[in-house]
């Protein structure tokens, strides 16, 4: 991976969605409908008071993470998918929507659950350990970090989906603010969860 390269910014997203609402396909994609099935599975308790979702898109998963939370927070920079998400989960009281450029924006407040699915792979490391402080400090004790991202080399992210998971790894050592409590490695996509001790 290239010293110095850039994570991406918000004209790239705004571009994309621009092309289509939907540029990833999360509304009708087997591989996106499997993956968030699995990543709503990975939060093992019955509900959790305070979700935070990181880069919500269109609000496919957001929809699917209600039914495990009180409340849920969910965040992107994309105006356009924002739009859409509001739509998606106005019906749903516990649902707030919000345009945020995380890590370099972050909510004040602290949360039982972040899930990062899909986004920490545009960050480049530096952004990536700052993503790694914020979540640090705004996750509960005893609060889980959902992290799953696509495996496959793609030009354009600074960082690969293992990369971004072997960074948390190192956060879950025995000095740690993390203990590793869940894997799940796919063809194309790595689920891990953490625990914040």
């Amino acid at each position: 991976m290239p010293d110095g390269i850039d994570t991406v910014q918000e004209d790239y997203f705004n571009e994309r969605y621009s092309q289509s609402i939907d540029p990833w396909d999360y509304e009708h994609s087997p591989y996106e409908d499997e993956k968030y099935k699995t990543t709503v599975a990975a939060l093992n308790r019955d509900s959790y008071k305070s979700i935070f979702e990181i880069a919500c898109s269109i609000g496919v998963l957001s929809e699917m993470l209600v039914e495990k939370s009180l409340r849920l927070l969910c965040v992107d920079m994309a105006d356009a998918a924002l739009e859409v998400a509001k739509k998606r989960l106005a019906p749903y009281a516990q649902v707030q929507v919000k345009k945020m450029m995380v890590p370099y924006d972050f909510p004040t407040e602290n949360f039982e659950a972040i899930i990062v699915s899909e986004m920490a792979y545009y960050l480049n490391m530096k952004d990536l350990q700052k993503l790694g402080e914020r979540i640090v400090e705004h996750l509960e004790d005893k609060g889980q970090l959902v992290l799953v991202h696509w495996l496959p080399f793609v030009e354009e992210h600074p960082l690969t989906g293992d990369e971004v998971h072997d960074y948390f790894m190192t956060l879950a050592n025995a000095d740690g603010p993390f203990q590793h409590v869940h894997h799940d490695k796919r063809e194309k996509y790595r689920l891990d969860v953490f625990e914040k001790r």
